[in-house]
């Protein structure tokens, strides 16, 4: 029994007084006056538990901030892309100049009842992570099917999509449909691509014969792919046999693809209306879509374009020092950077306060990009007798001549 019916029960059936039922149970008079005045008024409803929570929190997420959060959260899911916290995130603090934690948005979520959960996932700490330092250092590849559908929306035959990715950056670097893939196809998206983006050092795809045949066991020569990659230098990497993990970063942009695919509201009835919403996509995802696995959430594109690129055989005897530095600009307008044991600073100016930078440093030659948006902030030849970089512009207000 609760201690509130003990006490209406002293109080109603015993005849005890206030002062006696306070000191018998060891609870403040107060409160059972107030509990004896809401029994009188609501009868056992007032034997209930209530909720202790404030009627008001000036601490709590705005209603417009929790219905914007809601918007983007059905937009994105009807737009086939990925709609978790972390996506969210990015949309109001870039689009919307409003910051809210992961924390709060994963409530808001959970709250409104979209969320559902899936304990049965693996782990991500059971998963080793590797990733290229550089884009074009190494391309993952692999195809999936994709069915088309008749003018009236019923299922038609299954296509192939291959897809050519970056292991450093995710940026797709080709993306088409093809009734199969075959051998020729391979080669023929790969040099599309290199024609497009340069040739890598290394790729790394599955071993199915279009790619590979070393693993097949019969008599046959290489693959076309092979025999290009051999002519050309390039290291051709493999995964074991049943172990997709390897390949996991195409092998997730093939289900990002999927999903947006499907959210389409007109389905693809031929491979050229396929090829067309690829190409929408492969725009989509590069250029606009933020990246959860990427610093800072940024696109593809930002990371592909703002740093250097690996080549073939290039010459990794060189004595030029190449660096790349994440940082932030601090509240002052620079960012720091050690050269020959000194610690100099780098004027970018106050409007960049507190963004997120990387520093690409190729001996004295300094680039500094923003590290979400990819736009050039600086670039300067470092002066190592300065402690400090300016930047230029004059001091002080912008004055105006007069009239």
């Amino acid at each position: 029994m609760s201690k509130a019916r003990l006490v209406i029960t002293a109080l109603f059936v015993e005849g005890l007084s206030p002062s006696e039922v306070a000191g018998r149970y060891g609870v403040h008079r107060a409160w059972v006056y107030r509990l004896k005045a809401r029994y009188e008024a609501e009868g056992d409803a007032a034997l209930e538990p209530r909720s202790r929570a404030p009627k008001t929190n000036p601490n709590a997420t705005p209603t417009a901030t929790v219905d914007l959060i809601l918007r983007l959260r059905s937009h994105l899911r009807d737009s086939g892309l990925d709609a978790g916290a972390d996506t969210i995130d990015w949309h109001p603090r870039h689009r919307h100049d409003l910051v809210v934690s992961r924390a709060t948005i994963n409530r808001i979520l959970v709250r409104a009842g979209t969320v559902t959960p899936d304990p049965s996932k693996r782990p991500k700490a059971s998963y080793i992570r590797f990733q290229a330092d550089q884009p074009n250092e190494t391309w993952q590849s692999d195809f999936t099917h994709y069915r088309l559908a008749r003018p009236d929306g019923s299922p038609r035959q299954d296509v192939e999509v291959i897809t050519w990715l970056d292991d450093c950056s995710r940026y797709v670097l080709h993306l088409s449909a093809h009734p199969r893939i075959t051998a020729p196809i391979v080669l023929a998206t790969f040099r599309h691509a290199a024609d497009q983006h340069g040739y890598p050092p290394s790729t790394l795809t599955d071993n199915g014969m279009v790619y590979t045949v070393r693993f097949a066991g019969g008599k046959g020569g290489r693959s076309q792919l092979e025999h290009e990659l051999r002519r050309l230098g390039i290291v051709q990497k493999n995964s074991r046999p049943n172990h997709p993990t390897t390949c996991g970063k195409v092998e997730r942009f093939q289900q990002t693809m999927k999903k947006w695919l499907r959210g389409q509201p007109v389905q693809p009835t031929t491979i050229a209306d396929l090829d067309t919403m690829l190409t929408a996509f492969a725009q989509e995802y590069n250029h606009r879509r933020p990246h959860r696995s990427l610093p800072h959430q940024a696109t593809p594109a930002t990371v592909y374009n703002a740093l250097p690129k690996a080549a073939p055989g290039a010459d990794r005897s060189s004595d030029t020092h190449a660096r790349v530095r994440h940082d932030t600009i601090d509240a002052s307008g620079c960012v720091t950077l050690r050269h020959n044991g000194r610690l100099l600073h780098i004027g970018i100016g106050r409007t960049h306060a507190r963004t997120r930078v990387i520093l690409l440093v190729a001996d004295l030659e300094i680039r500094v990009v923003n590290a979400a948006t990819g736009e050039l902030l600086r670039e300067l030849t470092l002066d190592p007798t300065r402690d400090y970089q300016p930047t230029g512009a004059p001091k002080g207000p912008t004055r105006t001549t007069p009239k």
